[in-house]
């Protein structure tokens, strides 16, 4: 039995939460939940909407399964996936994109994995104000972290069977900073020669997503641009509604979809737990409960393909209860 932080989080989250671990329980995952409550939620009565329990909590457990939590844009508190990453040295964000049969997209070839380095680049926060119509942000890349992520990249290649690793940047431009990244993951690029290598600009990438995504399998980023360039391949699969992630350190790991809390939804029983129950399904993988995660996979790829009780983002019109109960009858 394992014990995993799971936190509910705020907006449409308690309402996948719930999906996700009544789909886990039926399909017979061995897991303990040691429930976290973060976000919006809790800043009232805690004063931070990560409260250092959560933190603790996670150290503990070594894993957490996280639903969505609000940050508001421009003002407010920061980020709490954030401060998760920088607290627990989450420095691996782990998002893969693959066509699910049953939902339309414009293409039916996808099946890209974006490495994106998590820990510094522009998302370090550095800001200042440097007078009342300037402000600057410093771009932070090293050599440390960069072929941190560049060796998880070629080891997750190696481990899944994958063919091929491009790093994305815009080098050509951003000659010191996008240069070392570039430099750092051409060293590390040598120790797998098993593994091809290729480098593209992060513009020409874009380009290219779109009009033959079949040509790319494993993309390592600087962090600013993965985060873009990740919410481009949700949209080639059919969006964020079915966009898995995963932010792994050396120590802890962290599962949760790519997607936001909706808070427009909440409480109207029609929010899509798909993604969050992609990123459980990976969550066991890595906690080694893999033919636990094969069936749930199934059960859900079914549903999918049959169009059955689908949520209204996936073409349906039915609630997430009935999704959910139609997931654990095709178990």
């Amino acid at each position: 039995m394992q014990t995993v932080t799971l936190i509910p989080g705020d907006g449409i989250g308690p309402e996948i939460t719930e999906s996700a671990v009544r789909i886990l329980k039926s399909a017979g995952a061995e897991i303990e939940w040691d429930i976290q409550t973060a976000g919006a939620d809790v800043i009232e009565e805690e004063g931070t909407p990560l409260p250092e329990r959560v933190i603790k909590s996670i150290m503990k457990n070594k894993v957490a399964l996280k639903a969505p939590v609000t940050t508001p844009i421009g003002k407010g508190f920061r980020s709490v996936n954030v401060q998760l990453r920088k607290s627990l040295n989450l420095y691996a964000n782990l998002r893969p994109c693959k066509n699910i049969e049953g939902i339309e997209t414009r293409f039916n070839n996808v099946d890209i994995v974006i490495v994106r380095e998590n820990t510094e680049d522009l998302y370090a926060g550095i800001e200042r104000q440097i007078d009342r119509d300037s402000a600057e942000s410093i771009k932070i890349i090293t050599r440390e972290a960069s072929e941190r992520i560049a060796e998880f990249a070629f080891e997750y290649a190696v481990k899944n069977k994958r063919k091929m690793v491009h790093s994305v940047t815009k080098a050509n431009i951003c000659k010191l900073t996008d240069g070392l990244f570039l430099d750092s993951v051409r060293n590390i690029a040598q120790k797998y020669p098993q593994i091809e290598y290729k480098e593209i600009l992060v513009d020409n990438l874009c380009m290219q997503l779109v009009q033959k995504p079949e040509k790319f399998d494993i993309m390592v980023l600087p962090n600013l641009y993965g985060d873009i360039v990740s919410d481009l391949c949700a949209g080639l699969i059919g969006g964020l509604g079915i966009a898995q992630g995963a932010n792994i350190g050396k120590e802890y790991a962290v599962f949760e979809p790519v997607h936001g809390s909706a808070p427009d939804i909440k409480g109207q029983n029609k929010a899509n737990p798909t993604a969050l129950l992609l990123s459980a399904i990976e969550m066991l993988k890595y906690i080694d409960q893999k033919d636990t995660a094969n069936k749930i996979e199934k059960a859900l790829y079914k549903t999918i393909k049959e169009k059955i009780n689908l949520t209204p983002d996936l073409g349906g019109t039915s609630t997430t209860t009935d999704y959910t109960k139609t997931i654990i009858s095709n178990l």
